[in-house]
């Protein structure tokens, strides 16, 4: 029997069904025996095409793939389309993904054309559709920790609840969702730091906080989930925390979600006319009936504050409610209407707890509407939240599961042995930078001189009157030095650890990054609240200025992540293969960059760009490539995308929105240099594409205000922005609101590098993406700013064309692929409301999806064929030593002047000493002459008040 066979198959409550005709009697038996004996959780695995991974868990390279799936706009036409909708739109945090139903194509055969003439006021079956938390439930139960960890950060994200109890009805046991909600980092503003404007940032696992818990004894007319979405929502804005019978498919019967304890936090903003509680809480919500789950009742009421109980009918000997182990203050809420309602019964269990009248709550008394029950439940719950000194941590609730047997997450040997190697590095660092200068040598100041020997020796900036052969040798012998230098260090305890640890089999590896990342993301936030703090109290007197300036580079050099560890491998094998072949130290440190290769294949970040000595490891970047392209087969082909926009304009959240990944994007500790990630295209995609792989380039914002007084800012912002737009397919430009010009001075340096470099074979395709604009008519009110913004850049290309000698580059057209009425998306704000409790705005996912289908179109259109995993490293390695040639371009830029009329007396100048150099045989670039001839320029620039044209 086929699947498609299976797929006609209706269920009801009872298990039965009617077979399809074509079976005969014989199979029938087979198949309704087979059914009858899977369990509820089997058939619905079935039913949402989930059975495979129950055992073989998903995986979160399986999610993140390209496929067609990902960029169709098909409605769902059954069940297992159902989950892969909501999964889809999870992953892109589109808050409508729990409003998913199907058209029942798969599993009907028309009833329009059944002639039937029975009328029906519903037409709709709510057994024969799915509940939200089922779905949700399923994919828990079917997904590894990873994808846990991303669904219940996206759900965060969202203000959706997420599992803090999940229940597997086959087994009748629950399991604590520690791991899976480690991730989610909340910022929020108690009233005790409105004045002074301050706010904590902190993992919510770990943030100490009292819970209020609201479960259900017996059936209950009133939707307590809907009751508690009103008590989190201010009358501004409602939202739905919590799925209710009132939603899309919510009042589909629940068949593996009932015992499902979620959680969610109100978190303050610090306006108290907004706020609806001024202190932050922890909200659970267990479904169905606490008779059926005792144990999640017994966890709720010793780890909550207060334990909310509605009912319709109380049992006056109820002992649920009697237990004396329990911790928590007990309210009960009742319906006064309720035709079970006793007032007698509530009296005798009111007076066996010793309630008083204050935690008695009846619902809908005639002199009260919906909205004054309400705030009289909110006036209980901050009574409680204010007084009660019942706090903890989720971290803390571990020990009352054990205790109760409920199973926690994160004690799976794999998790356990990572977390023991991850705290045995983190655990050393007491002072962030004194740590990286004794633990990390090889990078900071070595690895900044390094940079510069390299790029001195291609652009002889500093050669003087030497001989320049002389001046080269004497650069190599520096390098040298510092290699040697490098290699003196050995192996530190720090890096071994980090290694070996890397070097674990399985899923061991990808817990221990997840969780040293986590560990010093939680270190260098502490680190920088305190710097931060000292800094407010420095500026208060401006005769510190010594002391704020010192503050200034700790607080630079206050961050620490993975990425320094990777940094410091990549030193490590570049330095080793400065040591003979026969070297043991130089044999055991050849299979560092197969490591690196194999994360980059599971979709971990690699850094491409170095931000803090603005350079390339070019040989430890390449040699991991050559073993990507080893581990996978051969000529596999690769896109790539890369974003480019000054900072803080929500470059990392775009791909992050777009492709489901997850770049870092907390304020203040900002993207720094580039990082590169590998995306799978689904095989029904490849012919689409033409290609195997996608990779993501996230880059730091340009025109950093924090770097600017750097004085190679200005430098490598243009040295980065050629990189990326030169290894893109499509280059995202992302900019803050609708003006574009703030990109202009990057761009015209791009247009000029690549007039310039000879080894460009490819035309980018080019995307502007303009934040924050909402207005439905802002494309049409722009097409004036459009036409400007091209018409600047046409200018660009003219004058840079006419300086190459290039000049049948009359447009920026002719250099990128750019169409400004396609070219240009405006997407409105992330957050619909203010933060903390503002759940992303749908506008935003719904624009973002929008502009990745017309991204992904762009690369199916793409002219040039894509690159192999060697090409692609080929052709890195070639534009990165151009960037590296071009420093004319970059430092003459700055002082380019924006008068017109003053350029023409000095091209014929530059021009003349460019072609002399030319005649000699030198490169202008390393040429003497042109160094001195540029001096006197220079100076007669001074004296008549001028400024210099770029040098071509």
């Amino acid at each position: 029997m086929n699947s498609s066979t299976l797929g006609n198959i209706k269920s009801n409550k009872e298990n039965s069904f009617e077979a399809p005709e074509e079976m005969d009697s014989s199979e029938t038996l087979s198949v309704e025996t087979s059914m009858n004996t899977k369990t509820q959780l089997e058939r619905l695995l079935e039913d949402l095409g989930l059975e495979q991974y129950y055992r073989e868990k998903l995986s979160l390279s399986k999610i993140l793939e390209i496929t067609k799936r990902t960029i169709t706009d098909e409605p769902a036409k059954c069940k297992s389309d159902q989950l892969w909708h909501f999964l889809k739109k999870l992953m892109m945090v589109n808050v409508t993904a729990r409003n998913v139903t199907y058209t029942s194509e798969c599993d009907s055969s028309g009833d329009e054309d059944s002639g039937s003439t029975e009328f029906d006021s519903d037409s709709s079956n709510t057994d024969d559709k799915v509940n939200p938390l089922d779905i949700i439930t399923a994919l828990f139960l079917c997904s590894d920790g990873f994808v846990q960890q991303e669904m219940a950060l996206k759900m965060s994200t969202c203000q959706f609840s997420v599992p803090l109890l999940l229940p597997n009805c086959d087994t009748n046991q629950c399991t604590l969702m520690l791991w899976a909600m480690r991730d989610i980092v909340k910022k929020y503003r108690p009233q005790s730091l409105l004045e002074s404007k301050g706010f904590i940032e902190d993992r919510i696992v770990l943030s100490e906080l009292p819970m209020i818990s609201f479960v259900r004894l017996g059936e209950c007319s009133s939707s307590k989930s809907e009751i508690l979405n009103k008590l989190l929502s201010n009358s501004q804005q409602y939202h739905d925390t919590f799925v209710h019978c009132n939603m899309e498919c919510g009042d589909s019967p629940r068949r593996i979600s009932n015992g499902l304890t979620e959680i969610t936090w109100y978190l303050p903003g610090g306006n108290t006319n907004i706020d609806i509680f001024s202190q932050p809480v922890a909200v659970a919500n267990l479904r169905g009936d606490i008779e059926s789950f005792e144990t999640q009742y017994s966890f709720l009421c010793q780890t909550s504050a207060a334990v909310f109980v509605f009912f319709d009918h109380l049992d006056s000997e109820c002992s649920l409610l009697t237990n004396p182990h329990h911790k928590a203050q007990i309210f009960l809420v009742g319906n006064y209407y309720s035709k079970r309602f006793s007032k007698d019964a509530l009296e005798k269990v009111a007076n066996k707890l010793g309630l008083t009248k204050d935690k008695i709550i009846i619902i809908r008394k005639k002199q009260k509407n919906e909205a004054d029950f309400v705030k009289s439940l909110r006036k209980k719950v901050s009574n409680v939240v204010e007084n009660s000194k019942m706090k903890m941590t989720i971290e803390q609730m571990a020990d009352i599961a054990y205790k109760l047997g409920i199973l926690v997450d994160e004690d799976s040997p794999e998790c356990q042995t990572a977390k023991t190697n991850a705290e045995a590095i983190t655990a050393e660092i007491q002072d962030i930078h004194k740590y990286k200068e004794d633990h990390l040598p090889r990078q900071g100041e070595i690895w900044k001189l390094l940079t510069w020997l390299e790029k001195e020796d291609f652009r002889l900036q500093h050669v003087g009157s030497k001989n320049i052969e002389d001046y080269k040798s004497e650069l190599q012998k520096r390098k040298k030095e510092l290699r040697k230098k490098q290699n003196s260090y050995g192996m530190l305890t720090a890096m071994t650890c980090f290694i070996n640890a890397i070097s674990s089999p399985g899923t061991e590896r990808f817990y221990f990054l997840k969780l040293m990342r986590m560990n010093l993301d939680n270190m260098s936030r502490v680190k920088l609240s305190e710097l931060q703090e000292k800094y407010k109290e420095k500026c208060k007197n401006s005769e510190n200025k010594e002391e704020i300036k010192k503050i200034d580079r700790q607080i630079s050099n206050s961050s620490l992540g993975t990425e320094h560890f990777f940094r410091e491998m990549g030193q490590i094998y570049e330095a080793s293969l400065s040591l003979p072949q026969t070297d043991p130290a130089h044999q055991q440190l050849q299979h560092l960059p197969k490591l690196c290769a194999e994360l980059l294949l599971d979709g971990f970040p690699l850094e491409l760009v170095d931000r803090d000595a603005s350079n390339i490891p070019l040989r430890w970047v390449s040699d991991v490539l050559s073993q990507l392209s080893d581990l996978v087969s051969p000529n596999r082909k690769i896109l790539v995308v890369t974003v480019l926009g000054v900072q803080s304009t929500g470059k990392s959240t775009l791909l992050n929105t777009m492709f489901g990944v997850q770049f870092a994007v907390s304020s203040g500790r900002c993207t720094r240099g580039a990082f590169m990630l590998l995306i799978k295209i689904n095989e029904d995609m490849k012919k689409v594409l033409n290609c195997d792989f996608m990779l993501i380039i996230d880059t730091e914002g340009l025109k950093s205000p924090e770097l600017a007084q750097l004085d190679n800012s200005y430098e490598h912002d243009n040295e980065l922005a050629t990189l990326v737009v030169g290894l893109s397919d499509v280059t995202i430009v992302n900019v803050a609101m609708e003006n574009s010009t703030e990109m202009k001075d990057i761009l015209q340096i791009v247009v000029h590098a690549f007039l310039r470099m000879k080894e460009v074979g490819k035309k980018p395709k080019c995307v502007f993406v303009h934040q924050n604009v909402s207005d439905v008519s802002a494309h049409e009110k722009n097409l004036r700013d459009r036409k400007l913004l091209l018409e600047q850049l046409n200018e660009m290309t003219q004058a840079a064309a006419k300086m190459e000698k290039k000049e049948e580059n009359k447009s920026f057209t002719d250099v990128m692929e750019y169409n400004p009425d396609t070219g240009n998306w405006y997407i409105p704000g992330l957050w619909n409301g203010n933060p903390p409790m503002a759940p992303v705005n749908a506008g935003y996912s719904e624009a973002v999806y929008e502009l990745k289908k017309h991204i992904i179109q762009l690369l199916g259109n793409c002219e040039s064929s894509a690159n192999d995993i060697m090409e692609f490293k080929e052709w890195m390695t070639s534009l990165w030593t151009a960037v590296k040639h071009e420093n004319c371009i970059f430092s003459f830029r700055k002082l380019w002047s924006e008068t017109p009329k003053k350029r023409s007396f000095f091209e014929q100048n530059i021009k003349n000493g460019v072609s002399h150099c030319l005649r000699i045989g030198l490169s202008y670039c390393s040429c003497k002459l042109l160094s001195k001839f540029t001096a006197c320029l220079l100076r007669l620039m001074k004296r008549s008040h001028f400024s210099p044209p770029p040098l071509p």
